[in-house]
């Protein structure tokens, strides 16, 4: 699950990790008083408004209504209601949102950290997540921060840092020294660095991050080390026992889909393809969805209904797929272990009836408890549903279905 960007520094600064501060707002007005309480809070007279949205590349991102990016500078108080406006209502379309972009409901207020001092202040990057290859959490740093990192990514390998951590250990304290030494610090802004470290750790293992992506981390003109954005995901498995941080949930940023087929329990995701796809188990959908592509298609989802599918799941997983107007066919693969075949085949036969006329082919493979039995209710239905028993008899029939 992702989070805000303003619901993600509240996160990190709750477990002591210096922030950006700043303030959400919902309208021009709202963020004329946010500027006002950050100006006594903090003294700032330039403020940065953010559009608030789940993805990347906001600020180089355009609002197609106003022209605006989707981060921008204010430099009075007079200045922020208007510069808000032109972000607030509008869709905004980064490199990470695609070209339908995402609407923006949201803005954050936040003081300006880029502020003249004695030195000349410089952005890094650091990231948390899983090594899932290693076993281990990792650190990954770059002297690089800033919008073009996955620019330095691709073209300068070497100037990403990376410490893996021990998870059965956690981060020791000459590791958070060796990424900060690494990094080229000294002196005050070292010691910031590795209490940063050390803290935006302790919240990636307390919250159940999946991923931690601090970009820009700044260290202003007076040595001190900050988080000026903040992407926070969220380990989905683990929400049951973070309850506070599960009521973050934005579903308005969330695809409309996913959110309807969560709520009928099932796990879907939709992809590009033109073959809706619906199977009982993780492993086997991402089987099926090489399968499909093997036979001249593009799966159009990831949909796994689980190991209780009856018909009422089945009718379910039917409606949204059939909510893409790309699917022109759906292939159910389904493994008889937990649930017998026939129960499945029954399932889809009423689903089928209950919605009425489907417009596209459906071809439905069963394998194991009942399976043959499972076939012939689908063969003898009368509907425009075919039956398979091995991968390639569906695969065949998958391709002559989209030819």
């Amino acid at each position: 699950m992702n989070i805000h960007e303003y619901q993600a520094k509240e996160l990190l600064k709750s477990y002591g990790v210096r922030i950006q501060e700043g303030i959400v707002a919902d309208s021009p007005e709202g963020a004329l008083e946010a500027a006002k309480k950050l100006n006594a809070a903090t003294g700032t007279s330039w403020y940065v408004i953010k559009a608030q949205i789940h993805a990347g590349g906001r600020g180089k991102g355009l609002v197609n209504e106003t022209g605006s990016r989707g981060v921008v500078l204010a430099k009075s108080l007079e200045d922020v209601p208007v510069k808000a406006a032109g972000i607030l209502g509008g869709t905004l379309v980064t490199i990470q949102t695609g070209a339908e972009g995402k609407k923006v409901n949201k803005v954050l207020v936040a003081e300006d950290v880029y502020y003249p001092g004695a030195s000349e202040p410089k952005e890094y990057y650091l990231s948390i997540l899983l090594d899932r290859g290693k076993g281990s959490n990792v650190i990954m740093a770059s002297t690089e921060g800033g919008m073009d990192i996955e620019e330095v990514a691709e073209k300068h390998p070497e100037k990403i840092i990376k410490e893996w951590i021990d998870p059965k250990v956690g981060l020791q304290g000459f590791q958070a020294r060796k990424v900060a030494f690494k990094l080229g610090l000294e002196g005050n802004a070292f010691k910031e660095m590795v209490k940063f470290i050390t803290a935006l750790y302790n919240a990636y293992v307390g919250s159940d991050a999946a991923q931690f992506e601090i970009n820009p981390v700044l260290k202003t003109s007076d040595d001190k080390i900050l988080a000026v954005d903040a992407k926070v995901g969220l380990d989905d498995n683990a929400l049951y026992r973070q309850k506070a941080l599960a009521e973050l949930r934005d579903i308005a940023e969330e695809d409309p889909l996913e959110v309807e087929a969560g709520k009928s329990g099932l796990n879907y995701v939709k992809l590009d393809g033109n073959v809706g796809c619906m199977v009982n188990g993780a492993g086997l959908a991402m089987a099926t969805m090489d399968m499909i592509k093997l036979s001249g298609g593009e799966p159009a989802n990831f949909l796994d209904v689980g190991g209780g599918a009856n018909a009422v799941t089945v009718e379910a997983g039917f409606r949204i797929i059939l909510q893409d107007p790309n699917v022109k066919a759906i292939l159910i693969n389904v493994f008889g272990g937990i649930v017998r075949c026939d129960r499945i085949a029954n399932g889809v036969v009423e689903a089928y009836k209950t919605i009425g006329n489907i417009p596209v082919p459906i071809i439905v493979r069963l394998q194991g408890t009942n399976a043959e039995e499972g076939a012939r209710i689908i063969d003898e239905s009368g509907l425009k549903v075919s039956s398979a028993i091995t991968l390639k008899d569906a695969a065949e029939k998958v391709k002559a279905a989209i030819s």
